[in-house]
């Protein structure tokens, strides 16, 4: 049997993924869509309306006993993972020292270590053909005042993605991380209850359909890395070139004008 894994599918990204794949004609041969979040009533929800036979996950994937459980599910039922999407994971704004000590130490045991933990569960179970997609975000592409934390994990998904798609190249699996500016998700619901990004930012935001378009084009076509829109590659061309010092003064000079005009 073989089998699609998506995290985060109940919103946003994820569920957009789900609803891509579930008409893309790349993914005609998935058996099943294996969906994994925390709310059973959106997985539900989302798995009724797909025309793939789906399989709902309630779980925390930062919980090893429950990841425990997948795995056991996968191997139970001698699945073949063609496709594993990792979409879960959440960032919170402002400035470092006034957050939520668990909230902060949470985002690094979603964004890196649960993530990490399901990809090396489920790569034995992988074969050639098969693709891992993992978010990360630009944020990976330098530091981030007031959002320290999340643009750390991020970088840490990028190159961790990057290594491991050197790694599985030679037995046939690819692995593409998709680096997005702001995307039109609950995302923000939650990352700005404590801090506001700054506004250039939000004139850049883009839907989740496009987004997850150009990202299953890209690793369909085995590339290492999706980043859709100009400005958005245009800021990883500048994180490259330009010292990240200055990029960082820059940000905070910005930061400075928006809270003069408010």
């Amino acid at each position: 049997m073989n089998i699609a894994i998506i995290t985060g599918a109940s919103s946003g990204i994820g569920r957009e993924f789900a609803r891509q794949m579930d008409t893309h004609p790349a993914f005609a041969r998935i058996d099943q869509f294996w969906l994994i979040a925390r709310s059973k009533d959106k997985l539900t929800e989302l798995a009724d309306s797909l025309q793939h036979e789906c399989r709902v996950f309630m779980m925390d994937i930062t919980n090893v006993m429950q990841l425990e459980r997948l795995e056991n599910a996968v191997k139970r039922d001698k699945a073949r993972v063609r496709v594993l999407i990792n979409c879960a994971g959440y960032g919170i704004m402002g400035p470092f020292a006034e957050q939520d000590r668990k909230e902060e130490t949470g985002m690094i045991r979603l964004n890196c270590e649960a993530l990490t933990g399901i990809t090396h569960r489920m790569i034995p179970y992988m074969r050639k053909g098969s693709r891992i997609i993992q978010m990360a975000s630009c944020a990976a592409f330098l530091p981030q005042k007031n959002f320290a934390v999340y643009a750390a994990s991020k970088a840490y998904v990028l190159h961790f993605s990057e290594a491991l798609n050197a790694e599985l190249k030679d037995k046939g699996i690819y692995v593409t991380s998709v680096c997005p500016g702001p995307v039109d998700t609950p995302f923000f619901d939650v990352a700005e209850k404590t801090g506001s990004t700054l506004a250039v930012k939000k004139m850049v935001m883009v839907s989740a359909d496009k987004v997850v378009a150009k990202a299953l084009k890209d690793s369909l076509n085995k590339r290492s890395k999706s980043v859709y829109s100009l400005p958005i590659k245009g800021m990883e061309i500048a994180a490259k070139v330009i010292p990240h010092d200055w990029l960082l003064t820059c940000m905070r000079v910005m930061e400075k004008k928006e809270r003069k005009k408010q």
